[in-house]
């Protein structure tokens, strides 16, 4: 009866631990009728970190990326300021529900890029793998940053 106590109580810890891991600060993983997918993602949740961006970065792998949080849901923008690379924006509200997603920012390019109102994050992943992975409104994003309310998906 130890051994079996010992054993279960063991599961538990090893499922409490994956739980936790699948939670990092340094991914988020993403759910649709698509499938499943994460990125590594680098978490800029500053005013500094967000205005800097990935500006200036020459590559980015095809499995990271930059998750900006802002302190609560508010209208997003953006633009390409300074920024070399084709990037995707994945606008997401507090639940971590995707609202809108930007499709190959241009490089260089100073025109606003408006993901509306409510957005509390946005991931910016290499341009063209929305559209590959299938990340449209109503995908769900997992990440400790969406624990402020009841997230969709939770950690």
């Amino acid at each position: 009866m130890i051994r079996r106590l010992a054993c279960i109580a063991a599961g538990l810890l090893f499922l409490a631990a994956q739980a936790w891991a699948d939670c990092a600060p340094g991914q988020v993983h993403l759910r649709g009728d698509w499938g499943e997918t994460r990125f590594t993602i680098e978490l800029a949740d500053t005013p500094e970190e967000r205005a800097q961006g990935l500006m200036f970065r020459e590559s980015l792998p095809r499995g990271a990326g930059m998750l900006f949080v802002y302190e609560r849901p508010q209208r997003a923008r953006f633009w390409m300021k300074n920024t070399l690379i084709p990037l995707d924006m994945i606008f997401a509200d507090p639940a971590g529900v995707v609202t809108a997603v930007h499709h190959r920012a241009v490089p260089g390019d100073l025109t606003g890029i408006d993901g509306g109102d409510g957005v509390l994050a946005v991931l910016e992943i290499n341009g063209g793998l929305a559209e590959t992975y299938g990340i449209e409104p109503g995908t769900v994003l997992r990440h400790p940053a969406f624990s402020g309310g009841p997230p969709a998906w939770p950690c």
